[in-house]
């Protein structure tokens, strides 16, 4: 019986080591970093044109941002249709995401490493309207992945967001192919 308790402590113990054993959040520093952010995304818009949602972040702090990060809440509405196995239904699709660092959560996009001093971390998506009416995307800045670090703003706020809010117009865009080329032109 001992035998069999000291194997399995010592299989334990080596599955242990072999995930690292060590906190994600173990080199995020703790504290408060200065930020300064600014979003655009076109209030206008119509059903099946591209745009592009922009958030930037600049490091104003005299020590480097541990990894900023961008969480978007969100791209998707709610349906009051009955009987849905899933109530969430795209407003926008997202054609291309940030660049940067990929993190667990879809929300979240990271720049991917430290942001020096007086640096920009420019977070862009790609974006088709495909449900026309009213929208809200909220967004929200951190300065690191795992709430140790915490972003503030110039006013003083903690993990600042923003709130963008407009209309999409039931109207698709005008199209029309260029056959000479075989490039598809959008107008108004």
């Amino acid at each position: 019986m001992r035998a069999g308790g000291a194997a399995l402590a010592a299989f334990v113990a080596l599955g242990l080591s072999a995930c690292g054993g060590a906190q994600q959040d173990a080199h995020e520093p703790s504290g408060k970093f200065k930020v300064e952010v600014h979003g655009s995304f076109p209030k206008t818009q119509k059903l099946a044109k591209r745009s592009t949602m922009i958030v930037t972040v600049k490091n104003v702090d005299r020590k480097p941002l541990p990894n900023p990060s961008v969480t978007v809440d969100s791209f998707n509405r709610n349906s009051t249709q009955a009987n849905l196995s899933d109530a969430s239904r795209p407003v926008f699709v997202v054609n291309r995401g940030p660049r940067g660092g990929q993190t667990a959560n879809q929300a979240t996009s990271a720049f991917g490493h430290e942001l020096l001093p007086g640096h920009v971390a420019t977070f862009k998506w790609s974006v088709t309207a495909v449900q026309a009416g009213p929208y809200k995307i909220k967004w929200t800045v951190s300065a690191g992945l795992f709430g140790k670090a915490i972003a503030v703003d110039t006013a003083g706020r903690e993990n600042p967001s923003g709130l963008f809010v407009g209309k999409i117009n039931n109207a698709a865009p005008h199209s029309t192919v260029n056959f000479k080329n075989g490039k598809t032109v959008e107008g108004g």
